[in-house]
């Protein structure tokens, strides 16, 4: 039994596809770059909390941190690289609730980042991950919409 988005049982003439498949990618390729994505994304950042926590948070982490902190950096390093491999283990065949915790994660991040932005509160590189993590927000929400009506 072949995988529901096997990109192998869609047919190739445009005539016969429906108008979502035929303009661009299909929902199982977008949903495999969009996994893949976010599991490079996800362990590089892990990676950078667990190996290099105080260079990771430059204008957040005072310049002389407690040791306190860089192993509170390195703690939260951990859930992030095991929600990458999950990520890239479910990417050719990602079910609905991977995407919805991918959706939560990313859209709590991305409210925290716009609160930090908006109040000035953040740091001056939020404006970059802020444009980022709503991109994996909106992604996230559109792949889980579509998995859940198909």
């Amino acid at each position: 039994m072949g995988r529901p988005y096997d990109t192998d049982r869609i047919p190739r003439n445009s005539d016969a596809c429906p108008p979502s498949v035929v303009v661009g990618l299909h929902h199982g390729q977008m949903v495999k770059y969009l996994l893949t994505a976010a599991a490079v994304y996800l362990g590089a950042i892990g990676l950078a909390l667990v190996i290099v926590p105080a260079q990771f948070g430059v204008d957040a982490v005072p310049p002389d941190p407690s040791s306190e902190l860089l192993a509170l950096l390195r703690l939260l390093g951990g859930p992030l690289l095991g929600i990458a491999v999950l990520n890239w283990l479910t990417r050719k065949a990602a079910s609905s609730p991977v995407l919805l915790a991918n959706l939560v994660g990313f859209g709590i991040v991305a409210a925290n980042d716009v609160v930090g932005v908006v109040t000035g509160d953040a740091r001056d590189l939020a404006r970059v991950f802020v444009v980022v993590h709503l991109a994996f927000t909106a992604a996230f929400a559109v792949a889980w919409s579509r998995q859940t009506k198909g």
